[in-house]
This record gives structure tokens, C-alpha cells and sequence, in this order.
């Protein structure tokens, strides 16, 4: 037997093709929207008008030679590794969740005696940025670097 295609069938093929595409659509919308911000400063002109000092700020630390890596040791707990700066040092990190979830967290560094820094508590999982502020002698030196 023979089945006739009727206006019926292209109407219910119409409507299931196109909810798929507003699905899909609406889904990909979903994650562009809870993703990242897309801010990155929040006024960009007085950030223009202040980027010759960071420059110049950036330079002089730079000078200090206080540079460190950033890892996490086998207890999960977040360890700057950085020789190079003194161990009477105040360390703080701002950690931030590049995507996703819009998760912030301060924690204290505390030297070990051995050249590194290391957060008294774990840290969660997951991808974080960290903005690492150095403090010691008057000296202030900031930098940024992710955490996997």
C-alpha cells in the first residue's frame, strides 16, 4: 500500500526541523551568555589614561627580579615557587574561574623556608587565574598567571 505525502507530514517535518534549530540555538545562546563576561576593565578610557604608569610600574618590577611559578603541590594546596623573592614577603593571590562560574577566592600565602609559598588549604578544582600581589621592603610587585 502507497502513502500518499500530504500537507500534513511537510507541516510536522517543517515544525520538528525548526525546533531543532531553535533548540540548538537556544542552548548555544545559554552557554555564550553564562560563560565569560566579556568585561575586562570596567571604564576603558580611565584605564587608557592609566596605562603609561602601569607600564612604567611594570618596569620596575621587572628591576626587583621577583618572578614565580604557580602550581599546585600533591595535597592540592597552591605553591608559588620563587627563589627570587625575599622570605619576610606578604603574598596574596586573588583567584578567579576564567569561565563558567563566576567563582572568587583570597588566600594568604606563607613562606616554607624553602624559596616557595604555599596556601594553608587546598585548593577546589578546576581552572583558576591568580593574581599574585608581593609585598616587601615598601616593594610591590604584581603579576598574573593560570592554575590547571
Amino acid at each position: 500500500m502507497t502513502r500518499t505525502f500530504t500537507g500534513k507530514h511537510f507541516t510536522a517535518i517543517m515544525v520538528v526541523g525548526f525546533g531543532i534549530v531553535m533548540a540548538v540555538n537556544f542552548t548555544m545562546a545559554h552557554y555564550a551568555t553564562s560563560g565569560f563576561s566579556g568585561v575586562v576593565v570596567e571604564n576603558s578610557y580611565v584605564a587608557s589614561q592609566k596605562f603609561n604608569t602601569w607600564i612604567d610600574e611594570a618596569r620596575e618590577q621587572e628591576k626587583l627580579g621577583w618572578h614565580g611559578a604557580l602550581s599546585r603541590d600533591d595535597q592540592a594546596k597552591l605553591v608559588l615557587d620563587a627563589p627570587g623573592i625575599p622570605a619576610a614577603a606578604q603574598v596574596q593571590a586573588e583567584l578567579r574561574r576564567p569561565i563558567g562560574r563566576h567563582e572568587t577566592t583570597n588566600v594568604i600565602l606563607q613562606a616554607d623556608g624553602a624559596g616557595r609559598f604555599v596556601s594553608p588549604e587546598a585548593l577546589s578544582p578546576g581552572r583558576w587565574i591568580a593574581r599574585i600581589v608581593v609585598t616587601a621592603a615598601d616593594q610591590t610587585v604584581r603579576f598574573e598567571s593560570e592554575v590547571g
